[in-house]
């Protein structure tokens, strides 16, 4: 039985959804493996150019399956700390896997983003929540670290250290408002509709040129890992160099303008 469900609501846009409510979409082995796979053929599939995850249920991700995490792979032969490396590899590829994608993926947070879950929705390049939705680092709750799955390097860049570090120490919920108010969201929505807002924005960024977006998502992450302006701005300078000189789609641009109709970018 499949955990991760894949879906084609509009053109060019998959979804992807986590699909064991019963169980909060807990990020179990038997979940997450199957995930990061989907998300590795979606990467590579050139018919999708924005990916949409949420959650099955009630919750987006209630994080580490508490219950029932399943069976790591491939750990015959392994000592107890071995296998524990290796089950939290398999859980940082996922999140690398949601940054190397090629494609925007946006989080449709329709509900609790828990632990795991919280780090699952940071990692994606935006983030909209439902009114049910709320967000914990929840480690701490549990006598552990709340630094995990790349959560302590994430949320500083998108709410602020300071900020980072109460909510990441004090265990506490952020709701979907709060979420927005601080910009962990870009948007809060009723639950009907979040996924048509999702699938809105997918749209209007699938308007736009390929390779202009797949560029400016790897900017803007490489921006976040810059060691200084300057060297950043080089950086950009070159990709923006690289689209305007091997491409007519600024020419297509200003045409589509003059004829008053919307640009047909062929990058």
């Amino acid at each position: 039985m499949s955990f991760v469900r894949v879906e084609r609501p509009r053109p060019e846009v998959a979804l992807v959804t986590l699909d064991r409510p019963e169980r909060m979409n807990a990020m179990a082995f038997d979940v997450m493996v199957p995930f990061r796979q989907t998300l590795e053929e979606l990467s590579v599939d050139n018919d999708v150019r924005v990916v949409v995850v949420t959650g099955a249920g009630g919750a987006f991700c209630a994080g580490a399956d508490l219950e029932n995490p399943g069976t790591v792979p491939d750990i015959d032969g392994l000592t107890r700390p071995l296998i524990a490396r290796r089950a939290m590899g398999l859980l940082d590829d996922v999140i690398l896997a949601l940054r190397k994608m090629h494609q925007p993926v946006i989080a449709a947070v329709n509900g609790p983003a828990v632990g795991g879950g919280f780090c699952l929705a940071v990692a994606c390049d935006i983030r909209l929540a439902s009114e049910a939705a709320f967000f914990r680092a929840a480690g701490i709750n549990n006598g552990l670290t709340s630094t995990e799955l790349g959560l302590s390097y994430l949320l500083p860049r998108a709410v602020g250290s300071s900020r980072a570090f109460e909510i990441m120490l004090s265990g506490r919920d952020v709701g979907a408002d709060e979420a927005e108010r601080i910009g962990l969201v870009s948007a809060t929505l009723p639950p009907d509709a979040l996924l048509d807002a999702c699938y809105s924005l997918a749209e209007r960024i699938i308007g736009f040129s390929r390779l202009g977006v797949e560029s400016s998502k790897r900017l803007l992450w490489s921006g976040l890992d810059a060691s200084s302006l300057s060297a950043h701005m080089d950086h950009e300078s070159h990709a923006q160099l690289y689209v305007r000189l091997t491409t007519e789609n600024f020419e297509e641009s200003v045409r589509a303008r003059k004829a008053g109709r919307a640009p047909d970018f062929q990058d």
